[in-house]
This record gives structure tokens, C-alpha cells and sequence, in this order.
């Protein structure tokens, strides 16, 4: 009898550790793309790995608000902004400057576990990569940047129909699930406090 129950239990660990072998992305080559935990996955990856372990798996959009609204974002994914727009327009690289949200570590405490698995996706890898790296310095030691993001790379094909858009990998671009939809229980509300983030989840 006992070893009929021992049997599911295996049979979990072998599944979770087939999809945490599985879930290594290659050390991307742009250096504000690295992190000092030096874990990575693709968007699909990330998706394998929250399928096979939901209770302790997590995914963290860094976004800020507007692009995890307007633009879209996966279904299960925490918005917990790492910046914010300013409005302030950055001349030479034609958009908005960011400005740095000082709550995000206190936020993603409030909510999660230092022992928690923690997926961090923004655009394209590099805002998710500095996201790691703040959590990383106040103890999480199991955080993954979603090194395509939620939009992936840019198409830099000269003549190319999605010449300058964002058509290549990405969360979005790769098949998974995602929306415009808004959960309460995990969008960011403006002046979100880590009280009310630890009672939302």
C-alpha cells in the first residue's frame, strides 16, 4: 500500500525535474540581457514550466501598466511594473523615458516567497533581466528572465512587410495564450502598496 502511494509522488518529481532540465535557455549574448543568477528561459519554456508546477510556479510581467493593458499579456502573469513611464520624450531614442518603480522588490516580497519560482517577462529580455537582478540582491534565488519577452525581437529584414515590429519570438509570437483582459487579482493598481499586494494573491 505504501508503495502505491509512493508511485504519484515519483512520478511528480521525475515531471518537474524533466521541465526544470528542459528549462535552460543559452546565457543571451547582449550583456544587459545577463544576470547574475544566470537563469533563462524562452517564453515557451517559461509556459512548460508553469504548467507542470502552477502552486509554485509564477510569472511576473515587469511591464508597466500600459503595455500590459493595450499591448497584451499572459493570462496568469502578475503585473508588477519595474518602471514606469514618465511622458518625458527621450529624443534620441524616440520614446518615452522610464523612471524606476522603488516599490517593485518590496511588491514582489509581499506577494511571493524567497523560495518561490519566479518567471520575469517584460518586452524583450533587457528590462526583465535588471528586474532579476534587483530580486536577486534582496534573496530570491530562483528567478528566470524570460529572455524573448512578451513581444520578442524586432524584424530587422530590409523591404520586410513587419520591417521594425516586434514579430519575432516573444510570448506573443510563439502560439501561447494571452490577452487584454484585466484580472483584479493580478493587474497593478496605481499607488499599490505590498500590504494590498500580499492580500491580492
Amino acid at each position: 500500500m505504501h508503495h502505491k502511494r509512493l508511485v504519484p509522488l515519483v512520478l511528480t518529481f521525475v515531471v518537474l525535474l524533466a521541465a526544470a532540465m528542459a528549462a535552460a535557455a543559452d546565457k543571451p549574448g547582449e550583456e544587459n540581457k545577463q544576470t547574475g543568477l544566470g537563469l533563462y528561459v524562452t517564453a515557451g519554456e517559461a509556459y512548460d514550466l508553469w504548467q507542470a508546477d502552477r502552486d509554485r510556479v509564477f510569472v511576473i510581467d515587469c511591464r508597466t501598466p500600459e503595455e500590459y493593458a493595450f499591448v497584451g499579456h499572459a493570462p496568469m502573469a502578475v503585473n508588477i511594473p519595474g518602471w514606469f513611464m514618465s511622458y518625458e520624450i527621450k529624443e534620441t531614442a524616440k520614446s518615452y523615458a522610464m523612471r524606476p518603480n522603488e516599490a517593485f522588490v518590496e511588491l514582489v516580497k509581499a506577494r511571493f516567497k524567497p523560495g518561490d519560482t519566479l518567471l520575469i517577462m517584460c518586452r524583450s529580455g533587457t528590462r526583465s533581466a535588471a528586474s532579476v537582478n534587483r530580486l536577486a540582491k534582496a534573496g530570491f534565488t530562483k528567478v528566470y528572465s524570460i529572455i524573448d519577452g512578451f513581444e520578442g525581437e524586432m524584424d530587422k529584414t530590409p523591404g520586410s512587410p513587419t520591417a521594425g515590429q516586434r514579430v519575432l519570438g516573444g510570448w506573443r509570437n510563439s502560439g501561447l495564450p494571452w490577452t487584454y483582459e484585466l484580472d483584479p487579482r493580478l493587474a497593478y493598481r496605481e499607488g499599490q502598496s505590498p500590504q494590498r499586494a500580499a492580500t491580492a494573491g
